[in-house]
């Protein structure tokens, strides 16, 4: 009996390439990660041996056109997004970090220069990126960043802090947003830059097999072209973030059906009572409950796909999916472990270390609260954001 729900024939929406490339990524993580994971996760060790690997698979920026990247379809990323996280949100989050967030700022932002000198290495695994937005005292509201870009004759001096940054302390170059007399602006920092120093945050409860981190940036003396140039106000970093949300309505399915195989599995082998508990009707009524919702944010997540292609996307559909797609993934995680009773606990089974991930993921690239409102704002016409932040949010 198959362990992945397809009660509505969903591969036939798909072509011959896009479920080629999934099944290639399905296979890479079943291979290299799944053997390792738990050993991973309980370690707190991000593989960072896998990087030339995962750069050798082509998602690294996969979705990008040009300068070495993959030029797949958005649909293609997307189900490799979702095999990723089947795996780990981390290994996912990894992957989105550097094709997402940092090589999309450059793709989007960056002069001609900057594009040849780092998203061909980057593609290549050879140079990790990270991206940094967030602060310790602004998470929804980058408006309110207190990190500050100063001109010091042709070149500029940036001082401030970041956190929560993915991937800062094994990162080779960083995406900066600071604030300037100008407004918000994007810097390419490289982080053997004199004053930058990234710590990673621990201890974690959650994206134990990934890397955040706290940045301070203390007298980082940068030249003139360490600007994007296309880089101007909160639409700019916006515009990466949306790129990750989309991702992320992928990936999240991922880590519910692979909690969701492993309940279904254990269901037909454990025996109580003299049959499996999968014979239960209670077991039964769960499975089927987290099957639908994993077909439905399936369904929801091609439809972007396939907007993207179609260059039609909007902010908003994003936000369908990082809300919704998000919220059945924890609720079914947390179902599923309920069918592993006490082992559900044990680090042998995966849908609590999916559901504490899941965690991390419902809060970084934009909370329930602020999609919620940004969904709000579409449907009444009327924004719950002040007016700086609504801006970035659309």
């Amino acid at each position: 009996m198959s362990t992945v729900p397809d009660l509505l024939d969903f591969d036939e929406l798909l072509s011959e390439e896009e479920r080629a490339t999934r099944d290639r990524v399905r296979a890479f993580v079943d291979a290299r990660v799944r053997p390792h994971i738990a050993d991973w996760y309980d370690r707190a060790v991000f593989p960072t041996e896998l990087v030339p690997e995962l750069a050798e698979l082509g998602v690294l920026g996969m979705h990008l056109d040009g300068y070495g990247c993959g030029g797949r379809s958005a649909v293609e990323y997307g189900l490799a997004a979702m095999e990723l996280e089947a795996g780990d949100s981390g290994l996912r989050t990894f992957v989105s970090v550097q094709g997402s967030l940092a090589m999309s700022a450059i793709h989007k932002h960056g002069s001609e220069e900057q594009k040849q000198e780092w998203l061909p290495r980057m593609a290549r695994g050879e140079v990790i990126g990270c991206f940094g937005l967030t602060e310790p005292n602004s998470g929804s509201d980058p408006s309110s960043m207190t990190t500050f870009a100063r001109r010091d004759g042709d070149g500029w001096v940036l001082n401030g802090a970041k956190r929560w940054i993915g991937l800062a302390s094994i990162a080779q170059v960083a995406i900066i947003w600071a604030q300037t007399d100008e407004g918000v602006r994007g810097f390419l920092v490289p982080t053997d830059t004199a004053g930058f120093v990234a710590t990673p945050i621990a201890p974690k409860l959650s994206m134990r097999a990934s890397i955040q981190c706290d940045i301070t940036l203390t007298d980082v003396r940068l030249p003139a072209d360490a600007q994007l140039p296309e880089a101007r106000g909160l639409r700019a970093p916006f515009s990466c973030l949306n790129e990750a949300r989309y991702g992320i309505g992928w990936g999240v399915i991922g880590a519910a059906r692979d909690s969701y195989a492993t309940a279904l599995s254990y269901s037909q082998t454990r025996i109580q009572f003299n049959q499996p508990i999968g014979a239960f009707q209670l077991t039964q009524q769960k499975l089927v409950d987290m099957a639908v919702e994993i077909e439905k944010a399936q369904l929801v997540a091609l439809r972007l796909g396939r907007l993207k292609d179609a260059g039609r996307l909007q902010p908003h559909q994003i936000s369908v999916a990082k809300l919704g797609n998000t919220r059945a993934a924890i609720a079914i995680a947390r179902e599923a472990r309920t069918i592993l009773g006490g082992n559900g606990i044990s680090g042998d089974y995966s849908p609590l270390r999916h559901a504490a991930n899941l965690e991390s993921v419902r809060t970084y690239e934009g909370t329930d609260e602020v999609h919620t409102l940004v969904l709000g704002a579409h449907i009444t016409g009327f924004s719950a954001f002040r007016s700086t932040a609504s801006e970035g949010a659309s």
